[in-house]
């Protein structure tokens, strides 16, 4: 019913899902990450405790072709059961019971798992694995970011190589990293659900791209001094936006805030994307 990807980041500091499934809310069920632990999916008749003896099982540092093992042999509908585990290291591994719909299967490697059932055909889960290999290297961002991406790609690549043999309904991607999370307080760094759309891939993509605009932190190598010429077009676009302290500093986050950019403010400088930002608003 579904197909999923489960993988680590290239540094190792990332650990996420993205799923997509003809179901309701696939992300509600699928999907399940611990900041340096690892990352799980359960589909096909899921198993919902997987995920939480997952988890417990991937922090003792049982390699992850264990913990399938171990969670499949505990499992009286195993048979009917698909699962994808990654860990803190090593080789992802993959299991799709013998009872579950056609086409259903999956490919594992360093660090990621692909699987999905009720396919069009393996070119679904080759055509992901494939898509996100490539993408090892060149993704923008930092690495909870960078691996968002890279999922979301897979997916979408499934999705086009013909994905759930049934349809398309929702799609989802959950990424985690140690205090990777909104103003640093959590480890969640992205959790996006399209939970019932006739394009549920592209609205993922679409809101992927949306949330690294307002949340993101911004690339150090691209921020621009807050002085001169530049100083005083800010000072005068927040102007206009009713923001007229005479610290520029304040100015800027106090509008930021309102617009939800207050993750990429850093003083005494301006991103690109929020100089943009502002420039369109103005």
């Amino acid at each position: 019913m579904t197909f999923s990807i489960v993988a680590r980041s290239s540094d190792g500091l990332a650990h996420g899902v993205a799923v997509a499934s003809k179901f309701l809310a696939a992300g509600a069920v699928v999907p399940a990450a611990q900041a340096g632990v690892g990352a799980l999916a359960t589909q096909s008749y899921a198993n919902l405790a997987y995920r939480p003896q997952g988890l417990t099982l991937l922090g003792t540092q049982v390699a992850a072709a264990e913990v399938v093992a171990g969670l499949t042999a505990a499992d009286p509908g195993r048979d009917q059961r698909q699962l994808g585990v990654v860990g803190k290291f090593g080789e992802g591994a993959t299991y799709t019971g013998s009872g579950c719909h056609e086409w259903a299967g999956g490919v594992a490697g360093d660090g990621y798992a692909v699987q999905g059932n009720i396919l069009t055909g393996p070119e679904v889960v080759d055509a992901m694995r494939d898509a996100f290999l490539a993408s090892d290297h060149g993704t923008p961002g930092d690495s909870a970011m960078a691996l968002a991406r890279r999922l979301v790609r897979a997916l979408s690549a499934g999705d086009a190589a013909g994905g759930d043999r049934r349809g398309r309904q929702s799609a989802a991607v959950y990424v985690v990293a140690p205090g990777a999370g909104y103003g640093g307080t959590s480890d969640v760094a992205v959790d996006l659900r399209v939970d019932d759309h006739p394009d549920p891939c592209g609205e993922l993509a679409r809101l992927l791209d949306l949330h690294a605009l307002l949340f993101e932190k911004a690339d150090p190598d691209s921020l621009l001094d807050l002085s001169g010429e530049l100083a005083e077009e800010v000072r005068a676009l927040l102007a206009d936006r009713g923001h007229t302290d005479a610290d520029l500093d304040v100015a800027l986050a106090d509008w930021a805030g309102i617009e939800n950019l207050e993750e990429r403010m850093i003083p005494g400088r301006i991103d690109p994307l929020v100089l943009a930002h502002l420039r369109e608003k103005a």
